[in-house]
């Protein structure tokens, strides 16, 4: 009885990382879902993580296959542009409030312009978890 021996040789080369793209042409302002996504080759800068690309807003038009980059994508916007916002000042135990108008969009913890409605003054202030925006102060 012969024993026949099968040898494998496997073809050692370097490891082809994973990379994200846009699946179709996803407008900007879009909130990405897992079905917006596919994997293909991975580029220098391109985004691998899907946590760090479902549930965020397009920043700009995404190309079907183009690979996702971390600038192309943002926080959901939690205030619109010509939204009224809650202007929110800290000094000490001092919290002011007023009524304010964005003028841009902005998600959580970027910063924004806004005109307080009271003076007319346009400063820049950061938008909160709750659509508020802190104007300043500690």
């Amino acid at each position: 009885m012969k024993l026949a021996v099968f040898v494998l040789f496997a073809l050692a080369g370097p490891a082809l990382a994973e990379g994200l793209a846009a699946k179709r042409v996803i407008r900007a302002g879009t909130v990405l879902g897992e079905a917006d996504v596919i994997a293909v080759r991975a580029v220098p800068g391109g985004l691998s993580d899907p946590s760090e690309v479902i549930g965020r807003e397009a920043r700009v038009t995404l190309y079907a296959g183009r690979p996702l980059r971390s600038a192309d994508l943002r926080a959901p916007a939690l205030v619109e542009r010509n939204q009224l916002v809650t202007l929110v000042f800290r000094a000490g135990g001092l919290s002011l409030l007023a009524e304010g108008r964005a003028l841009a969009r902005g998600g959580e913890g970027e910063r924004i312009r806004i005109m307080n409605l009271q003076s007319r003054v346009t400063i820049f202030g950061t938008v909160l978890p709750d659509g508020t925006v802190f104007a300043g102060g500690r």
